[in-house]
């Protein structure tokens, strides 16, 4: 049975080098607002190829996910935002439309995160007045795929033109997570009794999970301002990064029922209630997106800072930065090959697109 919660830049040549300048970012203990430590060493951290392009002139692209038979025999699908499309790429990076979701999104709303489980395709959208997250039967064999009638997951999601958040991933106890955005309204982040500025979890069919933190209710975790990368490493600890306002971005180590204090607290405050980002950088330099935990490091796409930021997880206060060249980067993905994809985001209009924007590009971990 379906169970139907409700809630009352610029471009270079294809052939870009990946410099990695190391530029640690030691964690700040500094109280909000106040200006980072000076930099520290990073420690251990991937060394990492030249970038591959493996597809290009999608559109506005959100999120990729695989279809996965083994770890060498799997297929990319990957949402573009303002069309509603899904893709399937071959092995040679064409694109082929899977099907066409009825997103109607303005701003930074639209088809955003998707996620694959069980021959199920995951979406999460902007519809009429709300975010909501829909399932499809993937149908067919790569190559001719198709997707079938949507099936309620989550609804009532609240949506806005900023702040919809919209990532999606199955974490390893098999539960299907989201992050919510508080889509504008600010004092709802606090509030427990909304979806909105969280991170939401749910079991695949849409039902609320008997151990979640609030009884009866998908909240996680809250005090979110627009949380949209959520990743865990392999001893099952669930990282997250999260857009500021002004002063600073955030990733953050999840805890169930955790308050991470938007809108009271941005950044490293120390104030009692609310956890502290493990890490926190300025906007500018940052505005972080997609994440993936490679190896021994957590792999952050960066939007405004243009480039991916790699930090190590036995030391989550430094930093290293990877220049891919290519621009703003929307997602990072750990591919069953071992791989890492990263989508560009250039036309999303905040961004310079190149004549062939945007595309995907993959880096492998060296010896």
């Amino acid at each position: 049975m379906q169970r139907r919660q409700r809630w009352p830049g610029r471009r270079a040549a294809p052939a870009i080098a990946a410099s990695a300048a190391v530029l640690a970012l030691a964690a700040c203990s500094a109280g909000n607002g106040q200006a980072p430590q000076a930099p520290e060493p990073a420690a251990s951290t991937a060394a990492l190829s030249e970038p591959e392009t493996i597809s290009t002139g999608l559109q506005s692209p959100w999120s990729i996910a695989f279809l996965e038979s083994t770890p060498l025999d799997s297929t990319p699908l990957v949402s573009e935002r303002d069309s509603g499309r899904i893709l399937e790429l071959d092995g040679d990076g064409n694109q082929r439309e899977v099907g066409l979701i009825d997103a109607q999104g303005r701003g930074e709303g639209g088809l955003l995160g998707i996620a694959v489980q069980d021959g199920y395709l995951y979406s999460y959208l902007t519809a009429g007045n709300e975010n909501r997250i829909e399932r499809r039967e993937l149908r067919g064999a790569p190559g001719s795929l198709s997707l079938g009638e949507p099936q309620p997951v989550l609804s009532g999601i609240p949506s806005g033109p900023v702040h919809n958040g919209g990532r999606l991933a199955f974490g390893p106890d098999g539960m299907l997570y989201a992050t919510a955005g508080d889509a504008g309204n600010r004092d709802s982040a606090q509030d427990t009794g909304s979806p909105a500025g969280k991170i939401l979890r749910l079991m695949p069919d849409g039902g609320i999970p008997g151990d979640n933190p609030f009884p009866g209710s998908a909240v996680y975790s809250y005090g979110h301002r627009n949380p949209q990368g959520i990743a865990w490493d392999s001893g099952g600890t669930l990282y997250a990064s999260e857009f500021g306002q002004d002063t600073w971005d955030e990733l953050n180590v999840i805890e169930p029922g955790g308050n991470y204090g938007w809108p009271d607290a941005e950044g490293i405050a120390d104030a009692e209630g609310f956890i502290d980002p493990v890490q926190q950088w300025e906007p500018g330099e940052a505005s972080p997106s997609g994440i993936a935990v490679l190896g021994n490091s957590l792999f952050i796409a960066n939007l405004r800072g243009e480039r991916l930021r790699e930090v190590p997880l036995d030391e989550p206060g430094s930093a290293v930065e990877h220049s891919a060249g290519q621009g703003r980067l929307r997602d990072a993905f750990a591919a069953p090959d071992g791989s890492l994809w990263v989508l560009t985001s250039n036309t999303d209009g905040r961004g310079t697109p190149g004549a062939d924007d945007d595309r995907i590009l993959r880096l492998q971990l060296l010896p």
